[in-house]
């Protein structure tokens, strides 16, 4: 089998899903397998949805250029426009302002329309992240609760540390609790929001609909020792690339409490503007709390017994052909 093309008979509703922790090295594989199953990529990276936050989030590198083929153009702009990486468009990357707020239910929504299109278009969609929660709206076709914004609570519940948020979610909903990445204060602020306006656990309200695509999902398997070493490079490397300069705009520009800054890589170099650490100090954490946060994308992961966990390229493709196949 060639790596230049691949016939099939196309089945309608395929989805593949391509997982992992950060640094696995999703991206490069997801091209290489795009390529070859005639696919499009649709990003699942809560982070990479924002504008102006290119470095910090590993965003690929031309994320921001435009459409170049008026065909091409013409079939998708009506759903979303992609960019491309490598000649291969990309959906959901660089879609909101650092100070909007894009739910998990905007981007089920959007992900969704994007795949039906690529599938009518005859092409194969590949789902591809690190978002536990952002992959789970899809594959389980989540009813995400509609409970309206309440600014009140959410500035008080604001003012609270991650550690009271979390006793408090646990307290009320233990379920949800006990699943949610208990550093990310917006998801925090989120649940309890949920809870307290509707007087229901959160858990109860988010179940699982009727599946929307036939779907595989592959977890990219990497030992530990080699993932760390990953991180800690790619820390360096963005560091290099002007990490602190990118902190710096988005700083000045907006405030330093928003969700989306609150992610790994910028508070600690906010903290490092602000005078509370060094460099050197604020480099070693972002280092920690990115071997810390993969830990936790790979407890997510791990409870979903569906996950075909693989390393070997050629064992991914033949697994894909297969699937696509049947």
């Amino acid at each position: 089998m060639k790596d230049s093309s691949f016939e099939f008979i196309f089945i309608m509703n395929k989805l593949i899903v391509i997982l992992g922790p950060t640094a696995s090295g999703k991206t490069e594989l997801a091209i290489k397998l795009a390529k070859f199953f005639n696919g499009e990529i649709i990003s699942a990276d809560s982070r990479q949805i924002y504008r102006e936050m290119d470095i910090g989030t590993n965003k690929i590198k031309d994320s921001r250029l435009k459409i170049q083929n008026e065909n091409l153009k013409c079939k998708i702009s009506k759903i979303e426009k992609p960019v491309f990486y490598k000649g291969v468009p990309h959906y959901l990357i660089d879609v909101a302002n650092p100070d909007e707020e894009f739910t998990v239910a905007q981007f089920k929504k959007r992900a969704i329309k994007i795949i039906k299109n690529i599938q009518k278009r005859g092409k194969t969609p590949f789902l591809v992240g690190g978002t536990g929660l952002y992959i789970q709206s899809i594959v389980d076709n989540l009813v995400i609760p509609r409970v309206k914004p309440d600014k009140v609570l959410r500035n008080k519940l604001s003012t609270k540390s991650n550690e009271w948020l979390f006793k408090k979610l646990k307290k009320i909903d233990p379920l949800t609790a006990n699943e949610i990445d208990r550093k990310n204060k917006r998801r925090l602020i989120r649940a309890l929001e949920v809870c307290l306006k509707t007087k229901k656990r959160f858990s109860e309200l988010r179940k699982r609909g009727k599946p929307l695509f036939d779907i595989l999902q592959i977890g990219l398997k990497i030992s530990r020792p080699i993932l760390y070493q990953r991180i800690n490079q790619r820390v360096e490397k963005m560091i290099r690339d002007g990490l602190v300069d990118e902190v710096k705009k988005l700083y000045k520009k907006y405030s330093p409490s928003l969700p989306s800054l609150s992610g790994i890589g910028y508070q600690e170099i906010i903290a490092y503007l602000q005078g509370k650490i060094s460099l050197p100090a604020a480099v070693e954490e972002i280092k920690k709390n990115t071997r810390h946060f993969a830990k936790r994308q790979m407890t997510w992961f791990r409870r979903d017994p569906r996950i075909v966990w693989l390393k070997d390229y050629q064992e991914i493709k033949k697994r894909i052909a297969y699937f696509l196949k049947n």
